[in-house]
């Protein structure tokens, strides 16, 4: 992953979560992956999929909070009182992550007790062609 596709991720991810905190760097150990943070904290990993000939990225981000308080902690985390959680249909283990009424991405259990989860965002290359 260059510099100039992490700009473009990072710049997507700005306008996704509504917070311009968000910095997305190359990852230290990998030149297929980077790393997100906010402010200072790394908030998250974004990997590459070149599988088919399509490129794409999936950014995977620990929620160490239980259910009852997902929303909120992620509202107060990204500063956006636009993103909401919506259960999905004949699921128990896991819920939508929405901005509005645009889809962000599945937030997953960690464990059948609920107590963290793990947002998982499919990013396609389509997605940062304008940016």
């Amino acid at each position: 992953m260059d510099k100039t596709e992490c700009h473009k991720l990072q710049d997507f991810l700005r306008r996704t979560f509504g917070n311009q905190g968000l910095k997305v760097t190359q990852g230290a150990r990998d030149d297929d992956a980077a790393d997100v943070f906010l402010g200072e904290k790394k908030i998250a990993h974004i990997t590459v999929d070149d599988e088919d000939g399509d490129r794409s990225f999936s950014l995977d981000m620990k929620v160490p909070v239980e259910r009852p308080v997902l929303e909120s902690y992620l509202r107060k985390l990204f500063d956006n009182d636009k993103l909401k959680i919506a259960a999905r249909l004949k699921k128990t283990d896991s819920v939508e992550l929405n901005s509005g009424s645009d889809f962000i991405g599945i937030i997953s259990a960690d464990d059948p007790k609920g107590k963290s989860f793990t947002l998982q965002m499919a990013i396609l290359d389509f997605d940062l062609e304008d940016l």
